[in-house]
């Protein structure tokens, strides 16, 4: 069996982590063993719902794909409203509620089938309200996680199968309650892409228990704004200029083919990319150190962020084309040859999905444990990682407008990458930062992709990332790197070839040394023997010698 460095480095961690903690109770253990898996990842809590978040991403890549003003709007509202996760039904009750209902309690109802449809309050109620919302239950199953998908998705794409039916009855706490909806347009959705950036300021950065957070701050202070993804994608659909603090952008320049680039990429690899991190975070905020058996709330939000980065679409083991993060980097390692376990293909998994996922499960169990500090390392790791396709995706567009003569498809491809990554690249050097922007903004009239490929270089030590992570540019037809874009070489790298030059330097000129010395002892040893073989006494000639010489000075 083959074992990746980071799948051995994450075993050694794993046991290290056993022998500072507690032993794990067997209950905890077998609650990891009873959901499916997200891409070979176990979680310990259930997450189908939010694993379901991608269904949305799909949904609005459809819609813009069939670029048309009509087809705009329908994404922007799938954006904004969403389809398929934390679905809950709006109803109206035709007598008020008598007393109290907290957010939680079960309330069951029918379809319009007849059959039964579980689901629970969504809030809190005070008695006398007449609108409430009830979420639907959802399953450990991801096929059939829920049944019932409607919100803002096209007429083609809806489940309302699940849903309760237009009247009836909901039986909440034990009483019955009379209601009414409009399934079409009363089902809605609590989880939306748009949502996971107009909430940012109280869950990233003021409102939170480790507030802010590191990652969103890099944003923040670049962008100047809370919202700046939701920012981004709204401004783009309206074909607007962006109003940031750097980093601006004027989609009034682009058409549809540039403005489906910017949409769609933005709200992967701002909205969900940030999201990602922040449960990550969440996570720790949450963690009790030393103990075991009250980490379920960290578990789960760890869980939902793996959910995130994932999806649904990817499958149990990973397989699937997504739509999402996971997906990105697999696109990504076949453009820069890291494919594998290795990192050395051009298909397949990518090696830093491997990693990742070492590191997600090493975290996921690091929460369990109680050993908070660890996973507030692995966390940091996984941010690290998680900016790699960011630039790859920068560097290969840049080299397309560049020298494949890109367009306006590639321009803003190369943009969106670009604002993905910007702000962490600013925190570390503002200069390389401007340097990228300078060439990949939106409107850059050239581009100068080898410029682009040594500004992002020069902070990788400061990222935590390596030329060796990062990979080259294939060139599949040529079988080798695109003309100067080949991998880089990291500083540790190549001050050992420097060590490894000059020693090889010194042992030349030595041997060079040591080899003339020798010719010149062999060369006299030869003399000496030739003369004693013709009866000459070498050594008393020379003491004669020196004995005449002794006397002709007296």
């Amino acid at each position: 069996m083959k074992f990746s460095t980071a799948s051995l480095a994450t075993a050694a961690a794993v046991l290290a982590t056993v022998n500072a903690s507690s032993k794990l109770r067997s209950t905890n253990v077998r609650r990891y063993l009873s959901y499916e898996k997200v891409a070979g990842y176990a979680p310990g809590s259930q997450v189908t719902d939010h694993c379901a978040i991608d269904r949305d991403q799909a949904a609005i890549e459809a819609e813009l794909a069939k670029k048309t003003p009509e087809a705009f709007e329908n994404a922007l509202r799938i954006y904004n409203e969403g389809g398929n996760s934390k679905s809950y039904a709006q109803v109206t009750l035709t007598t008020p509620l008598s007393t109290f209902i907290g957010a939680g309690t079960a309330i069951l109802g029918r379809n319009a089938e007849g059959n039964e449809v579980a689901g629970k309050a969504y809030e809190d109620y005070q008695a006398g309200t007449s609108v409430i919302k009830v979420q639907y239950a959802t399953t450990d199953i991801q096929e059939t996680y829920v049944e019932c998908q409607v919100g803002a998705l096209a007429e083609a794409d809806r489940n309302l199968s699940g849903c309760f039916v237009d009247q009836g009855d909901l039986t909440i706490d034990g009483q019955e309650f009379s209601y009414t909806y409009v399934p079409k347009s009363d089902n809605l959705n609590g989880r939306t892409i748009a949502g996971f950036s107009t909430e940012a300021r109280d869950k990233m950065r003021v409102g939170c228990k480790g507030c802010p957070y590191e990652d969103f701050l890099y944003f923040y202070d670049y962008y100047g704004s809370d919202t700046y993804a939701h920012d981004w994608v709204t401004a783009a659909f309206a074909g607007d200029k962006t109003t940031f603090r750097n980093g601006n952008a004027d989609f009034s320049q682009y058409g549809m083919d540039g403005k489906e680039q910017i949409i769609k990429k933005g709200t992967a690899y701002l909205n969900i990319f940030m999201y990602v991190i922040r449960e990550f975070e969440d996570a720790l905020d949450d963690c009790e150190r030393g103990c075991i058996n009250c980490n379920d709330d960290p578990v789960h939000a760890w869980d939902e962020g793996v959910c995130f980065y994932t999806g649904s679409i990817e499958g149990q083991d990973g397989a699937g084309d997504g739509s999402l993060l996971h997906q990105l980097a697999d696109k990504r390692c076949a453009d820069y040859k890291t494919c594998g376990v290795d990192g050395t293909d051009l298909e397949g998994m990518a090696r830093l999905n491997y990693e990742l996922f070492d590191l997600f499960a090493l975290g996921n169990f690091q929460l369990q444990s109680g050993n908070c500090p660890a996973a507030r390392d692995t966390t940091k790791r996984v941010a690290q990682k998680m900016y790699i396709p960011m630039i790859q995706g920068s560097i290969r567009y840049a080299y397309k407008m560049d020298k494949l003569q890109g367009g306006e498809k590639e321009a803003a491809e190369g943009a969106a990458f670009a604002a993905a990554v910007l702000p962490r690249i600013h925190a570390a050097s503002p200069e390389a930062a401007q340097t990228i922007y300078n060439n990949l903004r939106v409107g850059a009239s050239s581009t100068d992709s080898a410029a682009v490929k040594s500004a992002f270089e020069s902070v990788y030590p400061a990222l935590g990332i390596t030329c060796g992570e990062m990979g080259g540019l294939w060139n599949e037809a040529e079988k080798s790197y695109y003309a100067g874009m080949e991998p880089c070489q990291d500083v540790s790298t190549r001050e050992t070839e420097t060590v490894v030059k000059n020693n090889n330097t010194l042992a030349i000129a030595l041997g060079c040394t040591f080899g003339a010395l020798f010719a010149v002892a062999a060369a006299f040893i030869l003399y000496i023997r030739k003369r004693e073989k013709r009866g000459e006494m070498t050594f008393e000639t020379w003491k004669t010698a020196e004995q005449s010489a002794a006397k002709g000075m007296n």
